[in-house]
């Protein structure tokens, strides 16, 4: 599978890779950044950490060659403390979150997160968790399904949405939700209808914006002073969290902001990979202890 890691230059220049730097990629994926970081070490490691246990099957094979580079971890961003201390570390030196997901769970059926791929209603990064989107799908209440939809898809439409839904319950597959999305409301650009409720469900199942919370709370704190942090983002309800977070930062005198503004990929690389059209890229540098 052809994997196009997200706005790599960028990254690597903001993180600022030393030979012998200790760096943390908190979303390994298929390994894509992870490869480029180790390349660039020579002494140095890089930990490779990831929810989904099956792309880091894949991360790893990717990056055999570097293998003694590299470290991997699994863990959600609420366990990304105990990383660095597996790897026999204290600190990093500079830590890489690309919050987007993986054309790998996209394109597969079997993990449910595509509108496009006829599979069951899944959408879980970690299969070992018990909630899949069948089970809010199925068994929300309608208020409450459309308050989920609303505040994690941004859609207006969301009431609309959730009565349609729970008219045609049960629901099981991700054709099956597609279909009844694309009958409630119609479409109005070139996004399928349902895109933005697909997205809301897949951010509940994962709680993937308490897990952001936690690595914007916890980031700091394994990172060394000098050293840097990298989130790239793809959904602006997570842009606003990241950018709010650095700025606290900032105020509070604990990090330096490096993007004045946010940092979009080039030309060249929307050509080449469209799906990083809505990638944001924001990064800090730690503040050096006095003295």
């Amino acid at each position: 599978m052809r994997h196009f890691p997200v706005m790599l230059a960028e990254s690597l220049g903001f993180l600022a890779v030393r030979p012998e730097g200790v760096y943390l990629d908190a979303t390994a994926g298929l390994g894509g950044h992870t490869r480029a970081i180790a390349e660039q070490l020579d002494t140095g490691l890089v930990i490779a950490n990831d929810r989904d246990a099956e792309s880091l099957e894949i991360a790893r094979s990717n990056t055999e060659d570097l293998a003694a580079r590299i470290r991997f971890h699994r863990g959600s961003f609420s366990e990304l403390r105990s990383a660095p201390a597996e790897a026999g570390v204290e600190q990093v030196d500079g830590l890489l979150a690309d919050l987007g997901v993986s054309r790998y769970q996209l394109t597969d059926a079997e993990r449910g997160f595509s509108i496009m791929e006829e599979g069951p209603l899944d959408m879980r990064m970690d299969r070992g968790q018990e909630t899949t989107a069948a089970d809010l799908v199925n068994f929300t209440a309608e208020k409450a399904l459309a308050d989920l939809i609303y505040q994690f898809g941004e859609e207006r439409r969301s009431r609309r949405i959730a009565r349609a839904i729970v008219r045609a319950r049960p629901i099981h597959t991700t054709g099956q939700l597609a279909r009844v999305v694309e009958e409630a409301v119609p479409r109005t650009g070139r996004l399928h209808p349902a895109t933005q409720t697909f997205m809301a469900l897949r951010l509940a199942v994962n709680n993937e914006p308490g897990e952001l919370d936690e690595l914007l709370a916890t980031a700091p704190d394994l990172v060394r002073s000098g050293g840097r942090i990298v989130v790239i983002t793809f959904m602006s309800l997570e842009d606003r969290r990241v950018k709010q977070r650095f700025q606290e930062l900032a105020r509070a005198g604990r990090a330096t902001i490096l993007t004045k503004h946010v940092v979009r990929p080039g030309e060249q690389e929307l050509s080449a990979n469209p799906a990083s059209r809505s990638a944001k890229l924001r990064a800090v540098e730690m503040m050096k202890a006095n003295g």
